[in-house]
C-alpha cells in the first residue's frame, strides 16, 4: 500500500508499521483532509485489510475495531482539529494537517508512534 503524504511526515515514521500509517489515515479523514486519491487506495486495499484484521468493516471500521475507538471518536477528532486551527490562525500561522496528525497520534497513541528500536 502506497499512501503520499504531503508535509512533515516522512517514510520511517511508517516503517515496520503498517497500522500507523491507517491509523494517520483515520485522523487524516476525521478532519476532511485524506485526499482523494489516498481515499481510494484504502478503498482499493480494503478486501486485504479485511482478511488480515478478520473484520469485514471498511478500512476506518477496521482501524476502530482495532484501536477499540468509541462511536465519538472521530468528531473529537475533529473538535480538536478545529481548536488546533484557531490556535494556529491566533499564532499567525498556517495550519498543517499533517503536523496535526503526528502531534495528535504521538501524544493521544504514544505506544504507536514511538520510534522503533
Amino acid at each position: 500500500m502506497t499512501l503520499d503524504f504531503h508535509g512533515p511526515i516522512s517514510p520511517e515514521r511508517y516503517a515496520g508499521r503498517p497500522f500507523l500509517r491507517l491509523l494517520d489515515c483515520y485522523v487524516l479523514d476525521a478532519i476532511s483532509q485524506l485526499d482523494i486519491e489516498q481515499q481510494d487506495i484504502l478503498k482499493n486495499v480494503e478486501a486485504k485489510l479485511q482478511k488480515t484484521f478478520n473484520s469485514n468493516g471498511t478500512w476506518r471500521q477496521i482501524v476502530e475495531e482495532q484501536m477499540d475507538f468509541m462511536p465519538t471518536v472521530s468528531e473529537k477528532i475533529r473538535i480538536f482539529w478545529e481548536g488546533y486551527l484557531e490556535h494556529e490562525k491566533q499564532l499567525g500561522n498556517s495550519a498543517c494537517p499533517n503536523e496535526f496528525v503526528v502531534s495528535f497520534v504521538s501524544q493521544n497513541f504514544p505506544s504507536l508512534a514511538e520510534p522503533l528500536q
